[in-house]
């Protein structure tokens, strides 16, 4: 199947409704027909609905957490999936929300096992080149010995931690992408992201850039959880997004890449940009850390520049610029969203 040339490949992407899967497919049109999954526990239909008048996207409620046979669709017949097959996998979906991370655990721990299983299941069926969207967590915290991480790092994560089902999650994750490449010789492929932000992210879920722009433009308090020293790097998500393509596109022998960026920020220093930014009288407070936020380290980028030829190219203040006129363009609707 593999050899096969159709007038256009079909992507699947896993958590397509959520922050980063709604960039993804957006820019993924451009490429061919893109089947977004979803369950919207952790994603807003909002972040798609703009895409579903166009006949290469399709949009299936499903949790990829039970096993996904794409050809019982009938509204992906279109695509012709039992001739053509999928060509291309991206699996992003994993609940991220601090504020909501306890009730979302059992979620977490499947999305994390059941669901790479299944979509790599998917991977050996179709001959498809997967990509997994990883996480920085699995290298844990950063200390003041050491916060840069390169891939070739052995990260230290406790298993056993209130936070397990995530940060080891992530790790048995990739563990699942190396079996799956080493037994059935899948070209799978694992993107570790680092602290991404941008339009689209979940509002008062403890993510903190969109809340303080949503609390700037109405001069409330910005609340950061933790001390004034809490740093973490941040890169714009349509970076992020270029990065997977150009993962997904490379050669087989490219496994891991750091995806972020380099540069490092205390979220006091990103509070204050913005206060200025919107020309607010907020104030910034502080109040206890909650548990899904760490102590974030920052990417080596060296091998994912040479392998991909990528790196981070918007700037924090046009990033936050982008960011601040999508939340003062679409307030009321995203404070509706949050509210049902």
């Amino acid at each position: 199947m593999e050899n096969v040339i159709f007038e256009k490949k079909n992507i699947l992407v896993t958590g397509g409704a959520g922050f980063i899967g709604s960039h993804l497919c957006e820019r993924l049109l451009k490429e061919g027909n893109v089947i977004c999954l979803d369950d919207f526990s952790n994603s807003d239909p909002q972040n798609i609905n703009h895409l579903l008048q166009y006949p290469d996207f399709e949009f299936i409620n499903w949790d990829v957490n039970n096993p996904i046979n794409l050809e019982d669709f009938d509204e992906l017949n279109k695509f012709k999936i039992k001739f053509q097959g999928i060509q291309e996998i991206y699996h992003l979906a994993c609940p991220t929300s601090p504020k909501d991370f306890e009730k979302l655990k059992i979620h977490s721990l499947h999305a994390n096992a059941t669901a790479v299983i299944n979509t790599l299941e998917l991977a050996v069926k179709y001959k498809a080149k997967y990509v997994l969207g990883g996480s920085s967590v699995v290298y844990g915290d950063a200390t003041d010995k050491k916060n840069i991480f390169r891939e070739s790092d052995l990260g230290m994560v406790d298993q056993l931690s209130p936070r397990a089902c995530y940060d080891e999650g992530k790790r048995f994750a990739e563990t699942c992408v190396q079996t799956y490449r080493d037994f059935y010789g899948v070209d799978a492929k694992i993107a570790r992201i680092f602290t991404t932000y941008g339009p689209k992210m979940h509002l008062f879920q403890g993510l903190l850039i969109p809340d303080f722009v949503i609390n700037a433009l109405d001069n409330k308090d910005l609340v950061i959880y933790g001390d004034k020293n809490l740093a973490t790097s941040l890169c714009y998500v349509s970076d992020i997004v270029t990065g997977l393509c150009n993962l997904m596109s490379s050669e087989p022998e490219v496994k891991v890449i750091n995806l972020g960026s380099d540069d490092m920020y205390t979220f006091s220093q990103i509070a204050q940009v913005i206060i200025k930014m919107t020309g607010s009288k907020s104030k910034i407070v502080y109040e206890d850390p909650l548990l899904f936020l760490t102590r974030k380290g920052a990417p080596d980028l060296q091998y994912v520049k040479k392998t991909l030829g990528w790196m981070p190219l918007v700037r924090i203040e046009d990033g936050l610029e982008k960011t601040i006129e999508y939340v003062a363009a679409n307030k009321e609707a995203l404070l509706y969203g949050n509210n049902k």
